[in-house]
């Protein structure tokens, strides 16, 4: 078993890159069909989401765009529960299809936040990507389009997912051991 220390806690290998790149590769063919002739527009939703979306936007055979949000939720392992909105949309999302691109979802407070502000600026529809969804957490009920993994309610990182700053550069995922 493979253990990473990151401050004062233990991670174990949860997730392998390679089943992170299939899973995603998976993603990126249902969405590349589902959204062929759209006019699309990625939103990445920062800092957590930028390794899943660099991999998924490289797979996406439509055209279309890509931006970036970025918010905060968290505070060590847990959610705050408050939304944070850091840096707001630049590009005209009116009448274009926008998926969000997620780390993970886990309460879906943060993801609530992020479709409440989008609609006001007219989306023709919104759909999620998501690399992890926690269904024990999730407290909304906010349909979420592509998934690549389900997952425990375990604290996580690496691939972009971060322990206060530290273990986005992880190319495997881990889950804290004995939180």
């Amino acid at each position: 078993m493979e253990v990473r220390k990151i401050h004062d806690k233990e991670f174990e290998l949860f997730i392998p890159n390679a089943r992170i790149n299939v899973a995603i590769s998976d993603m990126a063919a249902s969405i590349s069909r589902d959204l062929e002739g759209k006019d699309v527009i990625f939103m990445g939703i920062l800092n957590g989401a930028f390794m899943f979306a660099a991999e998924l936007i490289k797979q996406i055979t439509p055209n279309c765009q890509i931006t970036f949000l970025k918010l905060a939720s968290y505070a060590g392992t847990s959610s705050t529960g408050t939304v944070k909105r850091l840096i707001g949309i630049n590009e005209d999302i009116k009448n274009k299809t926008v998926v969000i691109l997620e780390d993970i979802v886990d309460t879906g407070i943060t993801l609530e936040s992020i479709i409440k502000q989008l609609n006001g600026y007219e989306p023709v529809e919104i759909r999620v990507a998501t690399l992890l969804h926690k269904p024990d957490a999730y407290l909304k009920d906010i349909p979420l389009d592509y998934v690549g993994f389900e997952i425990p309610n375990d604290f996580v990182v690496g691939y972009g997912l971060d322990y206060e700053g530290f273990g986005r550069n992880l190319a495997d995922i881990y889950k804290v051991v004995d939180p």
